[in-house]
């Protein structure tokens, strides 16, 4: 498989391309979070960080009167992969709802889910909500891979993102090829996600996705690593051999788009 990414090396942070008119002019931006805490506060920085970079592009000052009214909403959601791969386990729907409809009544025209896994119940939740848009973060992920010439990338996700093939139904639909880790793999993944950034311990995660993430590396080249769940860019960029991959944020991409920069 060929593969042109996007900028080798490290972490690669979508670019402020696109100077024309923001979606977010005129009304709030909401934000889905809680799933978990970090990566919904970590999701506002990418936000705050992808207004900058437009603002500063375009030649305007950077002041606090310059950056969008946004609200995030940090919910205690119920588990999205155990939802997903237990048939008897709660369910996330009804709280996930429940945030939206806090963000709509605020006034929030554009919503990021800031989790991967809960893109599982997009469809429902964008149901019957006419005036509002649910930004979907594999297919904006796909869309930007495939207007930065990348035809081919691994992908790092949960077990329930696998299961529901989110990123592998948005990269076939864009005609880009993607690499799945072994089942061996995908537990070590878990264990970082789980054991590591959500038990408030890095070193864990770091070791965790560090392992996983050279093993494909090793096997496949230099394709870009798609970090498919919000948890797994909370480490693996700090990993030392990092420095020799080139790193996706869907939640950086979705950043952007939340603020209304294209491409």
């Amino acid at each position: 498989m060929n593969s042109a990414p996007i900028s080798p090396g490290g972490h690669c942070p979508a670019t402020a391309a696109s100077q024309g008119p923001l979606r977010t002019q005129g009304h709030p931006v909401g934000i889905l979070g809680g799933m978990g805490p970090a990566a919904g506060v970590d999701f506002v920085r990418l936000f705050l960080e992808a207004c900058e970079r437009h603002l500063r592009a375009a030649g305007a000052p950077v002041v606090d009167q310059s950056f969008p009214e946004h609200w995030l909403v940090q919910v205690p959601v119920v588990d999205r992969s155990r939802a997903l791969l237990e048939r008897d386990a709660p369910q996330p729907l009804e709280g996930m709802e429940r945030a939206i409809a806090q963000l709509a009544a605020v006034g929030a025209q554009t919503i990021a889910i800031a989790c991967n896994t809960a893109h599982a119940w997009h469809a429902a939740l964008q149901r019957g909500r006419e005036g509002v848009e649910l930004l979907h973060i594999a297919k904006e992920t796909a869309a930007y891979l495939r207007a930065g010439g990348v035809d081919a990338a691994v992908l790092l996700a949960t077990q329930g993102t696998y299961r529901m093939g989110l990123y592998q139904d948005a990269f076939d639909e864009s005609g880009i090829q993607y690499v799945l880790p072994l089942p061996e793999e995908r537990k070590t993944l878990m264990e970082g996600i789980y054991e590591g950034v959500k038990a408030g311990r890095p070193e864990i995660a770091r070791e965790r996705f560090g392992a996983a993430a050279g093993a494909l590396y090793r096997r496949h080249g230099a394709l870009p690593l798609v970090m498919a769940c919000t948890e797994i860019p909370l480490a693996l960029p700090s990993v030392e051999e990092a420095r020799e991959w080139t790193l996706v944020d869907p939640a950086d991409v979705l950043a952007r788009r939340a603020y209304g920069v294209e491409g």
